[in-house]
């Protein structure tokens, strides 16, 4: 059995053990016994392994909970774990799944991800580095966006990497997943309920801790509900330079987004004031996106410069545009400056910051 982490892992999935050992799989998809998928290179593929029954996956999900110390059963029929490698796994039974136990293994990246590799991968170009670059070191409040696999966390973890290691930095996950290198760092992860439903700790739950050990900045993993209210409360009382991921399509669907999470506090706050609080405290917007090629990029970097007559003025800094598909299949396109000058452009130039935006245009 291999020396790893997860080495439980290959004794009860043994028919994906040849999966969990390829470095070029990043997520293991299992829909059930016969049903296996695997995200290869950014391409999802078939592949002919299987469990001999749909007994035998779902003891193996079992098993991995326990190991883990979840519980997986009629009582609770989905399992959000996080393995000791860091991979995540999410499991889900019937009879909540029609197509037997289902279960998807995000492979935990062990080298850590570069802004240079990112541009030897073509999802960000050098000019859009520098520019990432000083949007963490002017300490802008940002929010990484997309859909899901479309490369959030990984943007996440390079941006962190830009902190300055003298800040002390408080993360906040349901499945600790980040991989802040800085010396100062303290983590913070959720916890289920247990059999009975008590214990319950909620990623609104750490913030509002978290906000009492005095930060410099906040890094949450990932807003989804009503914590984004006190995050946004937050971040609009001095918390500049904190960082989170949310789903959405667009820059300008982000913000609706965090509207929509804000409501999910259960607090009534009038429309008009929950959009002053989400214009105020987000500076940028990162949007991310898997494309048909399988490739992730960074499609947008998009400037929040307030409200106009109750609706949201966005400026984009910096974009891709596609122009169609090479003969490989691949996505043609560039990354390019539009040509706006970001509001932070004289901060910028006083403190001595790259200022690519000016440097290259479209």
């Amino acid at each position: 059995m291999p020396t790893d982490p997860n080495a439980f892992l290959y004794l009860f999935f043994e028919p994906i053990a040849p999966f969990l050992d390829d470095p070029d799989v990043s997520e293991i998809m299992i829909n059930g016994p016969d049903r296996i998928y695997v995200e290869r290179r950014g391409r999802i593929e078939s592949t002919n392994a299987c469990f001999c029954s749909e007994n035998a996956l779902r003891a193996a999900a079992m098993n991995v909970a326990r190991s883990v110390g979840r519980m997986l059963g009629e009582e609770n029929p989905i399992l959000e774990a996080r393995l000791p490698d860091g991979s995540r796994l999410e499991a889900v039974i019937p009879p909540l799944s029609r197509t037997g136990t289902v279960v998807s293994i995000r492979k935990f990246r062990k080298e850590k991800l570069t802004p240079a590799e990112l541009v030897r991968f073509g999802s960000i170009s050098e000019g859009g580095v520098r520019l990432i670059e000083t949007i963490v070191r002017l300490h802008k409040n940002l929010v990484v966006s997309g859909a899901t696999s479309s490369g959030k966390t990984s943007v996440l973890n390079v941006l962190s990497g830009i902190i300055d290691p003298g800040e002390r930095i408080l993360v906040i996950e349901d499945a600790s997943e980040l991989q802040l290198q800085q010396p100062h760092t303290v983590r913070f992860e959720t916890r289920k309920p247990d059999k009975d439903g008590k214990g319950e700790v909620t990623i609104r739950d750490l913030l509002i801790a978290a906000l009492r050990l005095r930060p410099d900045r906040l890094v949450i993993g990932e807003v989804r509900g009503g914590e984004a209210l006190d995050l946004l409360e937050a971040l609009n009382t001095g918390h500049a330079g904190s960082m989170s991921t949310i789903h959405a399509n667009t820059p300008l669907d982000t913000l609706s987004r965090l509207e929509t999470c804000t409501l999910l506090s259960g607090i009534d706050i009038p429309m008009p004031a929950v959009r002053a609080m989400v214009a105020g405290a987000i500076g940028v917007i990162i949007q991310t996106a898997r494309l048909s090629d399988g490739s992730r990029k960074i499609t947008h970097i998009s400037e929040v410069l307030g409200l106009e007559e109750g609706v949201y003025k966005m400026q984009d800094i910096y974009v891709f545009r596609p122009e169609g598909l090479a003969p490989d299949g691949k996505v043609a396109g560039h990354h390019v400056f539009t040509g706006a000058t970001p509001r932070f452009a004289e901060e910028a130039r006083r403190l001595n910051l790259p200022e690519p935006w000016a440097d290259e245009r479209a």
